[in-house]
């Protein structure tokens, strides 16, 4: 079973480069983010074309989560409301969470708030959402021993993923406080970030911004993650990066990240 997430920057935007990297890799389940489209403007036809179902969480302009699986999903669900209840709503007005269940894998798509500076309002929302992330896993974790959470993390864990991690203590997606949130919404819960098992090199990066020929000179981030449970990490075979759509013509600024599992 192969799984990948990528953030597309707009799906309609990108549709065409959706249905090429399908057309080439036909993964069982894709996992998008930053959709940017209300669920009635989702281009569905020709997701489906490609054999894929759709499963979709959206909203106009911004976020937006949807799910793209060959096999009908079960227990398919929007929002940390969905878990949590109505005292998370709040957070659900930005669509950045969807989950479904692929046989007896639950997969969790996410787009974390970006934070836009150190300090700001935004900075701190981010914060409290990774808290509430925490809580959804842990409720989520006993539930299901095979878990994937994947998505748009906007965090470089460590400074191996930073193509230049001088001065990251004050950079947004690497500071002290983003990664400590990062580690205890997903680490300290005991899920593994699976790319690392399988690779421990540094420059291997998912985002590379528009400006100053980042791609071309690889002046990127990993920010783009598989997050999967002690037993799920068990089933793993491998996990990659595939850079290939970075080089398209009008790309998305991120890249697909597949994980292949043994189930």
């Amino acid at each position: 079973m192969k799984i990948a997430t990528w953030n597309v920057n707009s799906v309609r935007s990108r549709l065409d480069h959706i249905c090429q990297w399908l057309e080439a890799n036909p993964v069982d389940l894709l996992c998008l983010q930053e959709t940017k489209v209300v669920d009635p403007d989702f281009p569905r036809a020709a997701i489906a074309a490609l054999g894929y179902q759709v499963y979709i969480f959206g909203q106009k302009s911004y976020n937006g989560v949807a799910l793209l699986s060959r096999a009908p999903l079960a227990d398919v669900a929007m929002g940390f409301a969905a878990v949590l209840g109505e005292e998370s709503a709040a957070l659900d007005e930005q669509k950045r969470v969807i989950s479904g269940r692929l046989g007896q894998l639950c997969v969790v798509n996410l787009y974390v708030p970006n934070g836009s500076e150190i300090g700001s309002e935004k900075y701190d929302y981010k914060l409290r959402w990774l808290a509430t992330l925490r809580d959804y896993l842990k409720t989520l974790l006993p539930q299901h021993p095979y878990l994937l959470v994947c998505g748009d993390f906007n965090v470089a864990p460590e400074d191996r993923d930073i193509h230049n991690p001088k001065g990251r203590e004050t950079h947004i997606m690497s500071s002290d406080a983003e990664r400590a949130a990062l580690r205890q919404s997903i680490l300290d819960l005991g899920l593994v970030d699976i790319f690392r098992q399988f690779n421990s090199e540094s420059d291997q990066f998912s985002w590379w911004d528009y400006r100053t020929a980042a791609f071309s000179r690889n002046s990127g981030w990993r920010i783009d993650h598989h997050y999967l449970s002690p037993a799920l990490s068990l089933k793993a075979q491998n996990c990659t990066i595939d850079k290939t759509p970075r080089a398209w013509e009008k790309p998305s600024d991120h890249t697909p990240v597949i994980v292949e599992l043994d189930l």
